[in-house]
C-alpha cells in the first residue's frame, strides 16, 4: 500500500517509475545527460511492528520533495536523480536476514537467504516474495538492477533514532559510518522445572535467574568497555520464560535475543569474549545449559568521504547547522557502501526515539534536511 501511494504521487508530478524484480521502486527525474551515472535519494517504506511514522518513510518523501522542488523551479539536473523506495529494510523484524531489498537490487543477496523463514508463521522469504508478485529467481541468478557502474552516489535521509541531535539542538547530522553487529536470535537456557515452594535454593536449576545473571554481567562489561573508549551498544531484545512456565513453577527454560553493535567490530568481539566466559561460569554455578544458537551479524560500513564533504558544503551554503556523527542503527546505505557505491546519510533530529509508535519529527527540521539533500543531489559530481 505504501509503495502504491508513493508511486501514484511520483507519477502525478511526472516522474518516471519502475519496479525491479525484488520490489524496489525507482522514481526518476531525468537529467540532461541520461547516460551519466545517477544520484539516488532513497530509504525504505516498511517499519517494525508498532513502529512510528518516520523511520524510513521520511527518507523516501525527502527524496520526492527534493526532485519535486527542482521540477517546480524548472531546474533540470545534470544527471538523472532517482528516488528509491526500498523493500524490507526492516526484514530483520520478520525474517532473520538483513537488507533483502537493497542487496537484492545490488546483486549481493545470497540465494540461501531466500530460504529463511518468517519468524511468526514460518513462510520462506522466497514464497513471501512470490506472493507479492516478485521474482526470487532474480536473486538466485545473481542478477542486479543497479550497481557502481550506474550509480554516482546514494544518499539516505533518516531520522536519527537517538537523542543526540535533539539534546544538542542541531537539526541535522552528517553520518560518518554505520555499525557492524554480532547477533544471537535464538539463544536458550535449559534448567529444570520444579516446585517454587518446595525446592530450596541450593537444589534449583533456575533458567530465568541464570539468564538474568548473563544480562547483568554483559551490561557491566559494556559499561567497563565504554569507559575504555569503546563506542558500542548491547541489547537483550528479548528475555523470556517459555510457555511451559507458570505460577508455582521454577523456570526450567528461558530464551533470549542479543544484539551487539559497534562501528569497530573489535568492540563487539571483546563483549562476546565476556559472553563466552560468563556462560561457562553461570552453567557451572547454576547447573543450567546455554545454547547460543546460530550467530548472525553484519560488517561496519564507513560512509564515503566525498559524500560527507558534499553534504557539509550543502549545509554550510544553506546556513543549516549540522553535526558530524556515527549512526547507531543499520541502514540500506551500508549495502550500497559495501558494493563500492559512494554512500552517505543525513540524519534528521527526532523526538521520542525510534521503532515505537511515538516517533516524532518537526516539519521545519525535515524541510532543512530536504534542502540539504536537494542541493547535494543537484551539485554532486559537477
Amino acid at each position: 500500500m505504501a509503495h502504491a501511494l508513493v508511486k501514484d504521487a511520483a507519477e502525478a508530478i511526472g516522474l518516471e517509475s519502475r519496479a525491479d524484480p525484488v520490489g524496489n521502486l525507482f522514481l526518476t527525474l531525468p537529467g540532461t545527460d541520461r547516460a551519466a551515472k545517477r544520484v539516488i535519494l532513497g530509504s525504505h517504506l516498511d517499519s517494525v511492528a508498532q513502529g512510528g511514522n518516520f523511520d524510513g518513510a521520511a527518507g523516501v518523501l525527502a527524496g520526492l520533495a527534493a526532485v519535486a522542488g527542482m521540477q517546480r523551479a524548472g531546474f533540470t539536473p545534470a544527471r538523472d536523480i532517482t528516488v528509491m523506495a526500498i523493500r524490507a529494510e526492516e526484514a530483520g523484524a520478520w525474517f532473520p536476514t538483513s537488507y533483502p531489498g537493497s542487496r537484492g537490487a545490488l546483486g549481493t543477496m545470497p540465494a540461501a537467504d531466500l530460504a529463511v523463514r518468517r519468524m511468526d508463521n514460518g513462510v520462506p522469504l522466497r514464497d513471501a516474495m512470490r506472493a507479492e508478485g516478485f521474482d526470487p529467481g532474480f536473486v538466485e541468478r545473481g542478477e542486479k538492477s543497479i550497481g557502481p557502474e550506474s550509480v554516482a552516489a546514494y544518499l539516505e535521509v533518516h531520522i536519527e533514532q537517538g537523542p543526540v541531535l535533539d539534546a544538542e539542538e542541531i537539526p541535522v547530522g552528517i553520518v560518518t559510518g554505520i555499525p557492524g553487529s554480532r547477533r544471537l536470535r535464538a539463544g536458550r537456557v535449559t534448567g529444570e522445572y520444579n516446585h517454587s515452594g518446595g525446592t530450596p535454593r541450593k537444589y534449583r536449576k533456575d533458567a530465568a535467574i541464570a539468564l538474568a545473571d548473563l544480562a547483568v554481567a554483559l551490561d557491566d562489561a559494556w559499561c567497563r568497555l565504554e569507559a575504555q573508549g569503546h563506542r558500542m551498544v548491547c541489547t537483550f531484545c528479548t528475555l523470556a520464560t517459555t510457555a511451559e512456565a507458570g505460577f508455582t513453577k521454577i523456570a526450567g527454560e528461558a530464551t533470549f535475543m542479543l544484539d551487539v553493535r559497534a562501528v569497530n567490530l573489535h568492540s563487539c568481539d571483546l563483549l562476546f569474549e565476556v559472553l563466552y566466559a560468563k556462560v561457562a561460569e553461570i552453567e557451572a554455578r547454576r547447573g543450567v545449559k546455554f545454547d547460543l544458537g546460530p550467530e548472525g551479524g553484519s560488517r561496519p560500513s564507513p560512509m564515503d568521504a566525498g559524500v560527507q564533504a558534499g553534504l557539509t558544503r550543502a549545509a554550510a551554503a544553506l546556513g543549516i547547522p549540522a553535526l558530524v556523527m556515527a549512526s547507531g542503527g543499520g541502514h540500506d546505505a551500508a549495502a550500497f557502501a559495501q558494493t563500492g557505491i559512494p554512500a552517505g546519510m543525513l540524519f534528521v533530529r527526532n523526538q521520542h526515539g525510534s521503532h515505537n509508535p511515538h516517533e516524532a519529527m518537526r516539519m521545519d527540521d525535515f524541510g532543512k534536511a530536504c534542502a540539504v539533500a536537494q542541493r547535494f543531489a543537484a551539485e554532486f559530481g559537477i
